[in-house]
């Protein structure tokens, strides 16, 4: 049966004024806090606690308090936008968007979304959960979840500026390929029935009705309720990841990482992946590594491979993931990814 959209009004009602003096104010506090966050970890960590400057310790807890705030705002914040977004939008024009008609197309559009959107790894939970609330198939949801951190604009302008275009552009062309190929593996292998079941369930903002009827006082409503259930369903995990990334943060030496991953020997494409799962940088905090690297004589397949398995396989994300993905669809992830990243790793070392 076909529906019939009645067009908004153009004039405001009274309500929609209050909701957005309210969302305005929302908003210039919280840009407050998130620009008082870094000053705020600095004084309380070296001033008010007393712990030495530059020692591991104190490296580690200014770290968790800046990243705890910082993480929880920008949760906040994204799955306030999207919602209200998505609230224009029905299920079966996403699906259109990003769905596509033929394996590929699908995983190629979002993970050239993926690249164009500023989303860190701990942001996977609520993109994961707006791109499934929204029926877009699991494997593209990966493809653009893959994207996301992997490739990273402020790390191709590090690149382009230190290393030349040509090695920006080999790690814009391998984040892609490997972002699309796993996409397509993942969505393959059928595993939707291992996401858990709360994901299936939450209605954000908008549902199911395609939405030009509503008022911006109901959008903004219901981009609330929907903030309050999915951060209070996951902020447990996303401290509980940061603590972890926190503590590897203070702890690891750059230098004695140069050292391993700096020989030329088989292994140290796998190595280099192994090793840059657990910590926790984006793709521009761990370009000072990737320069160490490259000094020690480390081949360029070698200084992708960890670049890539840092920013897009990251022990916190995983942890942060476990909330909305059951141990098996985690594992499959990590596996293909890993391999993925493994192989373009040897090719560049082949090649270059």
């Amino acid at each position: 049966m076909a529906h019939t959209l009645t067009k908004p009004s153009l004039r405001p009602t009274a309500g929609d004024r209050r909701i957005w003096l309210l969302v305005g104010g929302a908003t210039l506090l919280w840009i407050c806090a998130y620009n008082s966050i870094q000053f705020l970890a600095n004084w309380m960590t070296y001033e008010l606690f007393g712990i030495s400057k530059g020692s591991h310790f104190g490296e580690s807890v200014a770290f968790f308090i800046y990243d705890v705030p910082k993480i929880l705002l920008l949760l906040s914040g994204m799955i306030f936008a999207i919602s209200t977004l998505r609230s224009f939008f029905s299920p079966e024009r996403t699906r259109k968007l990003l769905g596509g008609k033929h394996e590929g197309i699908g995983n190629v559009l979002a993970s050239g979304l993926g690249v164009l959107t500023p989303f860190c790894s701990c942001s996977a939970v609520p993109l994961f959960i707006g791109f499934v609330e929204s029926g877009i198939p699991l494997g593209v949801t990966f493809s653009f979840l893959i994207a996301a951190p992997m490739v990273n604009e402020v790390a191709l302008a590090m690149l382009f500026g230190m290393f030349g275009w040509k090695i920006a552009a080999l790690y814009l062309g391998a984040g892609l390929s490997i972002a699309v190929i796993a996409g397509i593996v993942i969505g393959r292998l059928r595993l939707e029935h291992h996401v858990e079941d709360f994901v299936w369930k939450i209605k954000g903002g908008g549902g199911a009705v395609a939405d030009h009827t509503l008022t911006w006082a109901k959008r903004f409503t219901d981009s609330w309720r929907n903030t309050r259930e999915i951060v209070g369903k996951v902020w447990l995990y996303v401290v509980i990841g940061i603590a972890v990334g926190a503590g590897i943060h203070g702890y690891v030496p750059e230098k004695a990482l140069a050292d391993i991953l700096g020989k030329d020997s088989w292994w140290s494409v796998p190595a280099a992946v192994i090793i840059g799962v657990p910590l926790y940088s984006n793709a521009a905090g761990i370009i000072p590594v990737v320069q160490a690297l490259m000094s020690k004589g480390a081949a360029l397949g070698t200084v992708l491979a960890f670049m890539m398995s840092v920013v897009a396989l990251s022990l916190p994300e995983l942890i942060i993931l476990r909330r909305v993905l059951k141990p098996r669809l985690i594992a499959t992830f990590v596996m293909v990814v890993a391999l993925g990243i493994i192989a373009i790793g040897y090719l560049f070392n082949l090649l270059i």
